[in-house]
């Protein structure tokens, strides 16, 4: 991967995967969930942009973001959350860090990089929206994606975007979607 670019736009929205080092799943715990989301709302108090979609699963999340028209640094957003995750996270768990970790003083919490996606248009963000609110059925959690408590899909619902029994059918295109 060492030709990869990020396309930065401004005022762009965009798809993210973010995941725990080693897909350790820290978010098993409702208290780590509770922190992550207190590091958002810090987060995006100083470096505002919009959760339009997010999902936290035990070990990974995914979210739309839409950032202000001013504004690309997705990037120094991530940096800060993972930043004041780790900084505030108990880690019961002796972290296996490589020397390079240790010398970055990475505490072995965050896989490195992070995976983004730019939303082109109207049908490329239903269709990420779609595939965040039926990951935890996808990963076998929870049998609709309305029982997942850790997810924008009740909000979707509420705005009237989703009817609640949605995802008691899945059309292949979703099931083969893979953006992990």
């Amino acid at each position: 991967m060492p030709n990869y670019r990020r396309s930065y736009l401004k005022g762009g929205t965009y798809f993210f995967t973010v995941a725990t080092y080693r897909r350790h799943p820290i978010f098993k715990k409702e208290s780590a969930v509770e922190l992550l989301m207190a590091c958002f709302k810090l987060v995006s108090a100083e470096y505002p942009f919009r959760v339009d979609a997010m999902v936290i699963l035990p070990d990974h999340l995914h979210c739309i973001w839409t950032l202000p028209d001013s504004d690309f640094d997705f990037s120094v957003r991530w940096k800060r959350l993972k930043a004041c995750f780790s900084r505030n996270y108990a880690c019961s768990r002796k972290a296996d860090v490589s020397e390079s970790m240790h010398k970055k003083r990475e505490k072995g919490i965050w896989q490195r990089r992070f995976w983004e996606h730019c939303i082109r248009d109207q049908e490329d963000f239903n269709r990420h929206c779609d595939y965040i609110h039926y990951n935890p059925v996808k990963h076998e959690l929870v049998n609709l994606p309305m029982e997942w408590k850790y997810s924008s899909f009740k909000r979707f619902v509420r705005n009237g975007l989703y009817p609640e029994a949605w995802g008691q059918t899945v059309r292949r295109e979703l099931m083969e979607m893979d953006l992990e």
